[in-house]
């Protein structure tokens, strides 16, 4: 994979509660240097004018806001200017065994916009039963990718998850993914997109950086 292919599978992202403005454009400044994507908070998605793809979340950390409230975050952050949304399923209602309303929430957010929408199912809190059925709901709404980490919880993307998952939907590993070499072996377990802070370190790894 060349360099240029390899920066634009990477997600640079800063999702942290103390995210600030300038924190979201040195991040952007660093997208455009280096080639790669952002994924920033839905508050500064506005404030951003840029080339680079911009994704950004809806329902993040916990999935939890009513279906309702997710729709219309996914709208404005359409309106706003975001490229691609990354959108956390309920876990709770997941593990209760209510797969129709996970795909029902997942399906509202993918008719509100045009946009590619990325399915967070947060695998550390998962069986892999329900990770496939999180999957196999991300897959019948028509989610453009299922996303493994929202990087709040516990553990992040492995090799054994995004294996499974890719066996669904395109794969986005997301959390502790924090250098080429882990970037390459996610991409080669069969991922298509990686999600890290620190894809300026990632992206700078590549033999023709």
């Amino acid at each position: 994979m060349d360099y240029d292919e390899f920066a634009a599978s990477i997600d640079h992202t800063v999702l942290g509660p103390e995210t600030t403005l300038n924190d979201v454009e040195t991040l952007v400044a660093e997208a455009e240097e280096h080639g790669t994507n952002v994924c920033i908070p839905p508050c500064y998605v506005a404030d951003v004018d840029t080339d680079v793809t911009v994704a950004t979340v809806v329902g993040f950390p916990h999935g939890q806001h009513a279906t309702g409230a997710k729709h219309d975050e996914a709208e404005r952050a359409w309106r706003d200017g975001a490229d691609e949304l990354d959108l956390v399923i309920n876990i709770g209602r997941l593990k209760a065994g209510d797969d129709e309303a996970v795909q029902e929430d997942v399906e509202e957010v993918v008719a509100a916009t045009p946009l590619p929408v990325k399915v967070i199912i947060e695998t550390a809190l998962l069986t892999d039963d329900e990770k496939r059925r999180a999957c196999q709901a991300a897959k019948d709404a028509d989610a453009t990718m299922v996303k493994t980490s929202t990087g709040f919880a516990e553990g992040g993307a492995t090799i054994a998850d995004v294996e499974l998952m890719s066996e669904y939907l395109p794969v986005k590993a997301s959390g502790g993914v924090g250098s080429y070499e882990e970037a390459m072996a996610m991409l080669d377990a069969g991922a298509v997109r990686i999600g890290a802070s620190s894809g300026v370190d990632i992206v700078t790894g590549h033999p023709d950086a």
